[in-house]
């Protein structure tokens, strides 16, 4: 009898080291790791606060390319993690709306946002994509090109360098634009080509 109450007692205390063990990290103090939410297009975001208005609600009110260009100078800012992360390929672009809540992005996600803003304030734009095809190492770079007054304009923001950035023209051609993107780019490259994304 004195064995069972042994074994019983023994038993007992087994029971209650092992709740003690398990319930114990319970009671010490939790650190939570919170991940940014990733979608298909790797968003990422410098920690600017995002936009309490929507990027419908904003561009409503906009009347021209200037408003464009005012909201690309003031809020839009160079996405450096996805710039490095994607130098040597191009990633799949931001949606407008993606870009205009992060206000951050690289040189896809501006024209995607430049191009298809300027074509829904006026469509008589015919704003485009147009590929920069820059040489000694394979080396694309995407800027938004669009017409006013009968002359090309050429949008160039989300590049770390601050010699092509902004709004450039008028221009006659595309020539005319490679000419300065190989006179002012800081690296000096050599434009192979400059076409019009179909």
């Amino acid at each position: 009898m004195k064995k069972k109450e042994h074994y019983f007692g023994l038993a007992l205390i087994v029971l209650a080291l092992l709740f003690h063990l398990l319930t114990l990290p319970g009671c010490a103090p939790t650190k939570v790791k919170t991940y940014p939410r990733e979608t298909r297009t790797g968003i990422t975001s410098p920690g600017s606060p995002f936009e309490r208005r929507t990027y419908a609600e904003a561009i409503s009110k906009w009347k021209s390319h200037q408003d464009v260009v005012k909201w690309m100078e003031r809020d839009f800012s160079l996405d450096m993690e996805r710039y490095k992360r994607f130098k040597e390929r191009s990633p799949i672009p931001r949606t407008p709306e993606e870009t205009f809540q992060l206000k951050s992005g690289i040189y896809i996600d501006a024209v995607e946002f430049s191009k298809k803003t300027l074509n829904q304030i006026n469509p008589s734009y015919r704003a485009q994509t147009v590929v920069v095809l820059v040489r000694p190492n394979v080396f694309n770079h995407y800027v938004c090109a669009f017409i006013k007054d009968g002359k090309l304009f050429i949008l160039d923001y989300g590049t770390p360098h601050k010699a092509i950035t902004g709004v450039h023209g008028p221009y006659d051609s595309l020539d005319e634009y490679k000419s300065f993107y190989e006179k002012h780019h800081p690296e000096k490259r050599r434009v192979e080509g400059i076409v019009f994304l179909q």
